[in-house]
């Protein structure tokens, strides 16, 4: 037996296919894309017994093997594509207790690839629940593979799932039907035609919709000379092969599941109707939204205060410990506030995720979307189109490339277009910082005001996408029909593991994702400015003395003034000069327009750069948050950061398109640098002139 298995998880959405690949794989995971193409890769490591690791990789969900969007047919290709380096050893099917019968078609159709195939039948908590009983030797029979019964809620079946890897090579691939008896003759002709290849993965390959990516077209003789039927008559041969499957599974069934029809089902019933109501539906939603922006702020106060804290204690300990010279200065000035302004946020971005994870754990954010769906719809969108809107509050990157699960293109490039005014993670640390130093931290009615401040912002970027949806729908002339199909999934009580895995997870990739920017822009932006031109940067301290009164100032108060002069004269001080003229309208200073220009790599970067500049020269021990306090506009000589200022930059960051990843998955998205600049100039025009108008009237 080989030491690696390579593992392939598979199975309808909602059937609890995570749940199975965090108690396989626990935090012994990674996430990234299929190459070539933006559909997310997650694989995992899972120790079996004997010594044996398998190479667990969690597929995108389908419901069956007739892919209509390019998330189900990299299921189809890996499957068929035996070099591939993750074709599978052996295949899991994950299904639901209480939708065995739809999640069965899905098995079938691997069973008749020759893969060894194991059902796992998932959520066994439940059937007592819900009256259900089935007989797993009679269905191990008649479906001709192995069955582990598994509840990730109680951690019960993980193990037989393992042993059931190990012992891949005694489990039957011989299919569960014949599917060519659908039309013997046509087959039959497949057969002679094409004799040194697998029969259904020809017909796989005939039939689908969607082009192959990744493919080896060598592996797959030419089968267009074969297309003798038309292409509604391939599609009827198809429904009757879906028929033939579902008679199937029906007699399967009969025999082997049983379900109490007296079970209780009105609790569920009962709250879709509250949390879909026209009226209420919203009306709970804007709660639950509300008290998740209370907690995120009212929790996180704490912890962020301390980390906030330790870094400025960090720097000072590094400029007194340390040998002076420009290798301290760069760690004391440059590397420790740059990577204290991105780790103050954890606290508060975990906290989102948290929720976040919670919402899709219980079923809940299948509601959200069915209930926006009657929104959407009087835009020019559908209610799929709320998916990649929802996700854009973690990335907008993940969040565009989600769109692929929108069939129609009209839509689909809409919500590509719309989706970064979705205020994401990344937004975040700007949003904090600026609202904790403009909005004062007092209540309303027991609300917090910086809460409902963060939640307003929220509100305004989807409401300024579904604007913006509405507008295109207008101006695009794309004849387009669709229909919109959700799956209520049951509600549940959230499985701790997978919450801390998700918050684990996403949290850890926003902050090395971030982190890597950030360093790097630290380092450059210190020497920027720590160095200036000509000697005018050099005998700071003498053009300093031609100025003012040396002897009337304190050593502080002197040393103060030489480093204000030197970060004006430095690289990056004339840098910003030159831009502020540009940027002293909306109400900001070129510290903060230097911070604005850098933030274009990643939005979070603007706290980060703004903590390097004001640290650079800096003695004193003092946080961010104060500094930046501190600050003052020398035209006016009032405090920078003011709440003229400050709703102007929250404004301009909550409509600018601050970020050159999601330009570049968009322009891979939809195959065009059109789309991306149309996006880049039109959002941030609209995010100047709306900066410049909050400015111009609350100064």
């Amino acid at each position: 037996m080989s030491k690696q298995i390579n593992v392939a998880l598979i199975g309808n959405p909602n059937t609890g296919k995570t749940s199975v690949f965090n108690a396989l794989t626990g935090l012994n995971q990674k996430v990234g894309n299929y190459p070539g193409i933006t559909v997310e890769k997650k694989e995992g490591i899972c120790k079996l017994p004997r010594g044996v690791r398998a190479h667990i990789l969690d597929l995108p969900g389908t419901y069956s093997l007739n892919a209509t969007s390019l998330d189900e047919n990299v299921v189809i290709e890996l499957l068929l594509n035996k070099k591939d380096k993750d074709f599978p050893d052996v295949a899991i099917v994950v299904t639901d207790v209480e939708n065995l019968k739809r999640n069965l078609l899905l098995f079938t159709q691997i069973k008749d690839l020759g893969i060894p195939t194991i059902l796992v039948i998932n959520m066994a908590d439940r059937m007592r629940r819900k009256g259900i009983s089935l007989d797993i030797p009679l269905l191990e029979e008649r479906l001709k593979t192995r069955i582990a019964v598994v509840s990730t809620r109680k951690g019960e079946g993980i193990d037989t799932i393992k042993v059931l890897i190990c012992d891949y090579r005694h489990i039957s691939t011989e299919p569960c039907l014949n599917a060519s008896l659908i039309d013997p003759e046509y087959f039959n002709g497949l057969r002679k035609a094409f004799p040194s290849h697998d029969l259904y993965k020809l017909w796989l390959v005939i039939t689908q919709d969607v082009n192959f990516v990744n493919l080896d077209r060598q592996l797959i003789e030419d089968t267009s000379s074969f297309r003798t039927h038309s292409k509604s008559a391939l599609k009827r041969l198809q429904q009757k092969e879906t028929i033939m499957r579902y008679q199937f599974i029906n007699g399967v069934l009969k025999e082997g599941y049983a379900v109490d029809v007296n079970a209780a089902r009105g609790f569920r019933a009962t709250l879709d109707r509250i949390l879909t109501h026209k009226v209420w539906g919203y009306v709970i939603f804007f709660m639950i939204m509300l008290l998740i922006f209370q907690a995120i702020y009212d929790w996180s106060s704490y912890p962020m205060d301390f980390i906030d804290e330790l870094f400025a204690s960090i720097s000072e300990w590094v400029k007194e410990t340390m040998p002076a010279g420009a290798f301290t200065n760069l760690i004391a000035e440059g590397i420790v506030p740059g990577l204290g302004g991105i780790v103050i946020f954890i606290p508060q971005i975990a906290f989102l995720f948290l929720f976040i994870a919670i919402l899709e754990e219980t079923g809940y954010m299948s509601r959200v979307v069915f209930l926006m769906d009657r929104v959407m719809r009087r835009f020019g969108l559908s209610g799929k189109s709320v998916v990649p809107l929802i996700s854009g509050t973690a990335c907008a990157i993940p969040a565009v490339m989600a769109t692929r699960n929108i069939e129609n293109w009209k839509e689909r490039l809409i919500t590509i277009l719309v989706t970064p005014f979705t205020t994401c993670s990344a937004r975040l640390p700007v949003y904090l910082i600026i609202i904790a130093l403009v909005i004062p931290n007092t209540r309303f009615m027991g609300m917090n005001i910086q809460g409902l401040t963060l939640m307003l912002l929220y509100l305004l970027g989807f409401g300024m996408a579904v604007f913006s949806a509405w507008v295109l729908n207008k101006i695009l002339k794309i004849k387009s029909r669709s229909f919109f199909v959700v799956e209520m999934p049951n509600y549940k009580l959230p499985l701790f593991k997978n919450v801390m895995i998700t918050v684990i997870e996403k949290t850890k990739s926003f902050v090395f994702g971030a982190g890597k920017i950030i360093l790097a822009i630290s380092i450059i932006l210190w020497f920027l400015a720590s160095n200036g031109p000509g000697d005018t940067f050099d005998r700071a301290e003498e053009r300093v003395a031609e100025q003012v009164n040396v002897q009337d100032l304190t050593p502080a108060e002197l040393s103060q003034k030489v480093s204000a002069y030197k970060l004006q004269e430095s690289y990056i001080g004339i840098m910003g000069k030159a831009i502020e003229p540009v940027i002293s309208p909306l109400g900001y200073d070129w510290k903060i327009g230097i911070a604005v220009i850098s933030s274009f790599a990643a939005r979070e970067v603007f706290v980060g750069t703004l903590a390097t500049i004001y640290s650079v020269g800096n003695d004193e021990e003092e946080t961010i948050k104060r500094r930046m306090q501190a600050e003052i506009n020398p035209i006016t000589g009032e405090a920078l950061f003011n709440l003229a200022s400050g709703v102007s930059l929250l404004l301009f960051y909550a409509f600018a398109m601050q970020c050159m990843s999601t330009i570049a998955v968009v322009k891979k998205e939809t195959n065009s640098w059109k789309w991306p600049i149309i996006q880049l100039v039109f959002m941030s025009t609209f995010a100047y002139i709306v900066a410049f108008i909050a400015y111009q009237l609350l100064k």
